[in-house]
């Protein structure tokens, strides 16, 4: 088999490279908006962004050998072996001869390449399929004019081309010169396959292309980089957000073997987007000595504004503001009418706590600054957006900047934040060398952008039939755009759009309320965002107002929905947000959120026998235009102690490339949720970070995840757009989880993470 390990290389690396082929190098524009029909995602409208239409590198090499540009990071999603493979696909080519290269850092080369938001496959599976169209037409092109016959005699078919009436064939490598001089067709005129022959995609039968290089440990993540007369660096940063180093006294670090300078480093006004924090660097000929080196610092802060911040304070604050009127944000009927004449109202209150992203490789990041220009390594969810903010923070132009993408070890949107590639930056041109900066965990901990703290108040209103006729939710959390500007209190439409305003319920009278809630540590995306404490209250509220009036969860949840239709927001929620995409293209469908109910419930024998002590809890979440369903059984013993033998999920996330990995990231989603619904809480004192390592910021062990998961990818048709895989798993698994829990002991457990709740079940 051909080995189609990904290449890490350079942008100067990657022209070099297809300029040697000496074949087809093909840059092709990907389709119009306007031809996108129902694969239209609207990702211009994106919060982060403007995506301009990429062009994504295909070149062939006189032996044949294919190579493919992944515009997009690898973290786990299999982003970059699903993107090519559609390429491959869609071009007839034979996978065995099928080499990928990461692409640097360049949005009007390669589009909008910010890993985030499920949105890789969702934006790009027709432009890929468009690209390898356009090589395909190319080639059958070259071939036709090589033979003297009508281009309608010659197909491509597996790495060649044939004369359908002489049987005469031409390999890609073969027919590569002339194929590079033939027109790039217009997009207009493709013919793209019909998708019973699909080869690849949908197939399952392709594995991740960095597979052997990680489990042979020659992958190359950001910490694995190496450049000759590089310097180690680490830096002791402000424990408090916006504070500041008053002075500082490096001598005892200077003593330590290996050191060889003391710098301090530029810090940013707070808010600052994602510049650095500022503070000390210990710069060194190793991480080890760095580390002894800010071990021996003495320096004194000013902690600033924040100093004070205290979160079990701030719970109190944020559960205080949930139970007063907040801005109105969806207003659907009566729902104060409609709760008066309520035969019965159900209150349940619910908090999440702050979350760190935690991903097993710290921030890490190496740059070399020379000559009016930069280049870096590191593990970026966003290339383009860290070569911005690289030239506005060095003041270049951003042609005079390189990004090298590594293999990300975990991002979970913690590494679209480029504040440690800056750090790198700045310290480069201040020693005259290369330098990488490595985060400890505990700085990891201690520094990152954080996920929201939120604090949930439900209101159902119940007729006398136990109908819900009123929903009245408030969220109160401190938003992400207070990273961005100061005095932000209130969510942003992209926050509201993740599990409040889009309420698929079928009740007549529904308010959302968004209560002001005061930012004091840099908040930022995390895996899911919004979704996760919207999901925990609201699935947790559908178990309540099941059991309160002895209903199934699953009946009740079904009820609540209502029949399958398109759920109309209209204009009771101003500013609507779909995850970035037209609405009319990816409209809330309650009839594809009850299917994956029904789905998983069939599939994970909802309502089964289980022993004593074990229970079963089911959630259901649309996300990133996605719909999920989760079942899970726990069981739990006389002390407390709980397991969980079986995990069902249902996930429809539309037309889909790489089943493998939407199974992989769901499993992911699982133990991400186990570690976070039972460990996962971040708490201040006096402004600083409580937690420190892995001993107090705990993750699931491997003896705790599920005995068994089982993912059911729900079929679509091919006219069904794709959407979010990689983040979709992870909301409905914490509710569905602790619906278990009380199902199992009858404790209701309503806020995060789990801890010592169950031993008193």
């Amino acid at each position: 088999m051909f080995d189609n390990r990904i290449e890490n290389v350079s942008r100067r690396g990657v022209l070099r490279g297809l300029g040697v082929t000496a074949g087809l190098v093909l840059a092709v524009p990907v389709m119009s908006r306007r031809g996108m029909a129902a694969y239209s995602t609207g990702a211009d409208k994106m919060p982060h962004g403007t995506v301009n239409d990429p062009k994504v590198f295909v070149s062939i090499a006189p032996d044949g050998v294919v190579t493919i540009i992944a515009a997009r990071s690898e973290m786990g999603t299999g982003v970059r072996t699903s993107l090519p493979m559609i390429v491959a696909d869609e071009m007839e080519a034979n996978w065995e001869m099928v080499k990928v290269q990461q692409a640097p850092g360049d949005e009007v080369k390669y589009g909008n390449q910010d890993t985030d938001g499920s949105r890789s496959t969702r934006h790009f599976l027709i432009p890929m399929r468009q690209i390898g169209a356009s090589a395909r037409t190319m080639l059958e092109a070259a071939a036709a004019k090589r033979w003297n016959v009508p281009v309608s005699e010659v197909k491509a078919a597996h790495h060649e081309v044939i004369h359908v009436g002489s049987g005469q064939k031409l390999g890609y490598g073969d027919l590569a010169d002339d194929a590079a001089a033939q027109p790039v067709p217009d997009v207009a005129t493709l013919r793209l396959k019909d998708p019973k022959d699909f080869r690849y995609m949908g197939k399952g039968q392709i594995g991740i292309v960095d597979l052997h290089d990680i489990t042979t440990g020659r992958a190359m993540y950001g910490i694995d980089t190496r450049l000759p007369g590089m310097k180690y660096a680490v830096i002791a940063r402000p424990p408090v957000t916006g504070g500041k180093v008053v002075s500082f006294d490096p001598s005892d670090a200077l003593k330590v073997s290996g050191v060889e300078q003391v710098i301090q480093v530029q810090g940013w006004p707070w808010p600052s987007k994602f510049q650095p924090l500022g503070g000390v660097a210990v710069i060194a000929r190793n991480t080890g000595a760095a580390i002894k080196g800010r071990d021996a610092l003495k320096i004194v802060w000013d902690d600033g504004p924040n100093a004070s911040y205290d979160s079990v304070a701030y719970r109190k604050e944020l559960e205080d503001a949930s139970r007063k009127p907040g801005e109105v944000v969806r207003n659907n009927g009566d729902v104060d009418s409609a709760m008066k004449s309520a035969a019965k109202v159900i209150v349940g209150e619910y908090y999440l706590p702050h979350l760190a992203h935690a991903s097993m490789e710290t921030p890490v990041a190496t740059a070399q600054v020379a000559d009016g220009k930069a280049e870096v390594w590191a593990p970026v969810q966003s290339p383009q957006g860290t070569r911005d903010d690289i030239a506005k923070t060095l003041g270049i132009s951003p042609e005079n900047v390189t990004v090298n993408v590594t293999l990300l070890g975990g991002g979970f949107g913690r590494k679209s934040k480029c504040d440690f590639v800056l750090e790198a930056v700045l310290l480069s041109k201040a020693v005259g060398a290369p330098v990488k900066v490595q985060w400890t965990r505990e700085d990891d901990i201690h520094n990152d952008f954080v996920h929201t703290v939120s604090a949930e108040r439900i209101e159902a209103g119940l007729d006398k039939s136990g109908k819900v006729i009123a929903w009245r939710h408030r969220s109160v959390a401190p938003t992400i755009m207070s990273t961005f500007a100061a005095g932000a209190k209130h969510q942003a439409p992209f926050e509201l759009g993740m599990g409040l305003v889009d309420l698929p319920f079928d009740i007549p009278n529904i308010r959302c309320e968004n209560p002001e809630a005061a930012a004091y540590t840099r908040i930022g995306w995390f895996r899911s965002v919004s979704n996760i404490p919207r999901a925990f209250a609201v699935q947790t509220m559908v178990a309540e107002i099941a059991h309160a009036t002895g209903r199934d969860q699953k009946e009740m949840l079904l009820e609540l929905i209502g029949p399958a239709r398109i759920v109309d927001i209209g204009p009771t929620v101003k500013d609507f947000w779909d995850y970035g995409e037209p609405v009319g293209s990816y409209p809330i469908d309650a009839g594809r959120l009850r299917r994956v109910v029904e789905l998983v419930a069939e599939r994970g024998q909802w309502g089964r026998q289980v022993p004593k002590g074990h229970g079963l809890g089911i959630a259901v979440h649309r996300s990133f235009v996605s719909y999920i369903a989760t079942i899970v059984e726990v069981a739990v013993d006389g002390k407390g102690k709980l397991t969980i033998p079986r995990v069902d999920t249902a996930i429809d996330c539309g037309t889909f490339v790489n089943p493998e990995r939407i199974q992989s990231q769901v499993e992911g989603a699982a133990i991400m949720g186990l570690s976070l619904a039972k460990y996962g809480e971040i708490t201040f004192k006096n402004g600083r970070v409580v937690q420190k390592n892995f001993d107090d910021f705990k993750l699931a062990r491997i003896d705790e995840g599920p005995m068994v998961t089982n993912i059911h990818i729900m079929p679509n048709g091919p006219d069904v757009p794709p959407s979010g895989a990689g983040e979709p798993g992870l909301p409905p698994f914490a509710p569905a989880l602790c619906n278990a829990i009380f199902a199992a002991t009858g404790k209701r457990i309503r806020s995060l993470p789990i801890g010592k709740q169950l031993q008193s079940a």
